[in-house]
This record gives structure tokens, sequence and C-alpha cells, in this order.
């Protein structure tokens, strides 16, 4: 059983009522914690991507690694950064530029048949820090794939039984935020083997902000 959107809905009031406007653009953030967990099990620890219903309004940057068409139409239809296999092995050995890559970029997917190359150049730079390329056939709809990307948050729990996330900012609609919350909440309680049972609380807050706890039921 999942937890209502009303009661995310009546977090996020409450949240606006104790936060203070800031000079920028703060993210909402949420914060589960689960109990009853063994992750010394490999399989009880998650690392995923979880697409929102909304996207959030705080750019997703991602990366293309492709040549030819698939290239040509990443530049043409998306807002993403492109690099081509020139680009690619023009970067080999230039530890501090791909350091640099790997913390600018949210997302990569590259070209199928350019993986092993990835794997190569990027590997042990993007591998630890769970950004390894999403490989994509070269007809793919770019446009499709990179907003799908845009709408996408990291979720990862290894050593400790918490994940904590953005869901979103604060200028966008209560009702958004809230479907955006839940979503990631639903998806992390579907990995779950014993689902609501392993929650131990949601809290919700703004970048500066009071946590907000969440109503389980």
């Amino acid at each position: 059983m999942s937890i209502p959107l009303e009661n995310f809905l009546e977090a996020i009031r409450k949240l606006r009522e104790v936060n203070k406007k800031r000079r920028f653009k703060q993210s909402l953030e949420i914060l589960m914690s689960f109990k009853g967990i063994d992750l010394n099990k490999p399989e009880n620890r998650i690392t995923a991507n979880v697409v929102l219903p909304h996207p959030i309004k705080k750019p997703i940057k991602v990366c293309v690694i492709a040549e030819g068409d698939l290239a040509l139409r990443a530049k043409r239809e998306t807002n993403a950064h492109v690099i081509t296999r020139d680009d690619l092995v023009a970067l080999e050995g230039n530890k501090k530029a791909i350091k640099k890559l790997a913390k600018q970029f949210d997302f990569f997917v590259a070209q199928t048949d350019l993986m092993p190359l990835v794997g190569r150049i990027l590997g042990r730079f993007l591998g630890p820090r769970g950004k390894m390329p999403t490989p994509i056939p070269p007809t793919a709809d770019i446009k499709s794939i990179v907003e799908r990307f845009q709408r996408m948050t990291k979720i990862k729990m290894r050593n400790n039984p918490i994940i904590n996330t953005k869901v979103g900012t604060e200028d966008m609609d209560d009702r958004e935020l809230a479907e955006n919350a839940k979503a990631v909440v639903d998806f992390v309680l579907e990995k779950l083997e014993r689902g609501r049972e392993h929650l131990k609380s949601v809290h919700l807050k703004f970048t500066m902000s009071p946590t907000v706890e969440v109503r389980l039921r």
C-alpha cells in the first residue's frame, strides 16, 4: 500500500510555512529512512534512476556520445552536450578534462558501438560515480531519450539505510512536487522485499529549510 498523495501535499504546505525565502532557487529534497534491511546483501543495495512525472526546474545536464546521424540529430533536436568519436579520442589520457566532464554532467548516453571506446577512456572516471553511459542504438529517438533523462533523479542506498535525493524546486506547483516525491517512494518500495514494512520515515525539506515529516498513513 502506497502513501496517499494528500500526505505529500500536506507536508509540502507545512514546508512552505516554515521555509524562509532565499536569494537562490531552493531544491526540494526527499529523505527516506528504512529498517530491517541487511545491506551486507548486494540485492538490498539500491542504485537506480527514477523517471519523475514532472521535470525538475533545475537543469539536468545530459551528455550524448555519438557520431554520424545520431550526433547530428542530438545537436539539432536536443539541448544535450554532444561528444563525437574524435572528441572522445582527444580526451584519452587527459585526466583533468575527463574529471571535469564527469562532474559537469548528471547523465551520459552513448551510441552502442562506441561503448568499448567509452569504457576504455572514461570508464574508471564515470564508473565509480555511477555515471556510466546508457547504450543507445544509432537509430534511437534521441529527443525522447534526452527528455526522459531530464526527468530523472538518481537514488542510492549503499552503506546506510537511507535515500536522499532531489525531486523538484520551490517554484514548482505543490501537486507536481507531491507527485514527484510520491513517485520516488513508490519506486523504492517496489524494490524492497517487504515494501512498506521496511519504511521507517519520509521527510521533505528545501535546501536550507527545516525538515517536515510525511505521514505514512
